[in-house]
């Protein structure tokens, strides 16, 4: 199988979004006979300057015999001719590709090309919303680590880029290489797409007073029934309206926002340590303390035991120095 992989970076590139997936497939070369070339390219070659200030050096971009081609973020999105012609370039290569990947705000450039076009995508959950507003033709799921579809690969920010190198690991050695390579960067292998990126729906501006009010009276009433109609009823708006604007404006479905802000809320109940699972769960509004343990996983990839856990670890260290 041919094992190139292609990492474009440019001007003011994330770091992390480019030495994650680089270094997951660096190890997998280490580890077995993977046999995996990876070259870094920009448009014109020679050293980029990342937004950190460290430079790289890249080879020029050509339509190559790539495998896999990873479009990196940036801490700024995008935007001017610049990323025009680099948009048109990727459409290009891509042509010619097994797997096209973006890590980040990558994904505005893949939208860019087209290649977004009716597809499932995520980006960094703080552009979830600003990625739906300007390509309206891609499905954006804000709550995803990482997606595929149709060879299509986007992953969340930063760390996430090392989950969607991991699985792409796996689809091309298996399960034991995967987790063999997660073990040696000392990261969760566990973690599936579908899990939702831990941010704090606080900092979300949905630009719509409709859904923002939505939002304090579910911060509120987390004890409460919170069921889609409830809060469509809140906004003044049928079910099909609601969950329509709702994830328009926030980039994530109104269960998932809940789900969400209760894991928030308990989450510091939880590394208090005074209060039984039980308890914490019925102050929160989750059904049982199982209930909670799943949310708990997908929200913030961790249950509430190993939170306690680490918290009593925490504090230990504090009280020994």
């Amino acid at each position: 199988m041919n094992r190139h992989i292609g990492f474009l970076v440019y001007p003011g590139f994330e770091l992390l979004d480019l030495s994650g997936p680089l270094e997951a497939f660096s190890n997998a070369n280490h580890l077995s006979s993977a046999d995996y070339q990876l070259t870094t390219v920009s448009l014109d070659g020679g050293m980029v300057r990342s937004a950190c200030g460290l430079c790289v050096y890249t080879e020029p971009l050509r339509v190559v015999d790539f495998d896999t081609f990873f479009v990196v973020g940036a801490p700024e999105l995008p935007e001017g001719e610049w990323a025009a012609v680099l948009a048109r370039a990727i459409g290009k290569v891509s042509l010619h590709v097994r797997r096209t990947a973006s890590v980040s705000t990558g994904a505005f450039l893949l939208a860019a090309s087209g290649l977004l076009d009716g597809r499932t995508a995520t980006t960094h959950w703080h552009y979830a919303t600003q990625l739906q507003a300007c390509y309206p033709a891609v499905r954006v799921d804000g709550d995803r680590t990482w997606s595929e579809d149709g060879g299509i690969w986007t992953s969340a920010g930063m760390a996430a880029g090392i989950d969607m190198s991991l699985a792409m690991i796996e689809q091309d050695m298996g399960r034991e290489m995967a987790l063999s390579v997660a073990r040696m960067l000392v990261v969760y292998y566990w973690r599936p797409r579908g899990q939702d990126q831990f941010s704090s729906l606080l900092d979300f501006d949905p630009g719509s007073d409709r859904i923002r009010s939505t939002l304090s009276f579910a911060r509120e009433h987390l004890r409460e029934n919170l069921s889609v109609e409830r809060l469509a009823e809140v906004a003044n708006l049928s079910v099909r309206q609601f969950g329509r604007a709702f994830a328009s404006s926030t980039g994530v479905t109104p269960a998932r926002a809940v789900e969400r802000m209760r894991v928030e809320a308990a989450r510091p109940q939880v590394e208090d340590g005074r209060q039984t699972f039980e308890e914490i769960a019925r102050l929160n509004g989750f059904i049982d303390a199982g209930r909670m343990c799943q949310s708990f996983r997908r929200v913030a990839g961790r249950t509430p035991q190993e939170l306690r856990r680490s918290a009593r670890h925490g504090e230990s260290l504090r009280r020994v120095l």
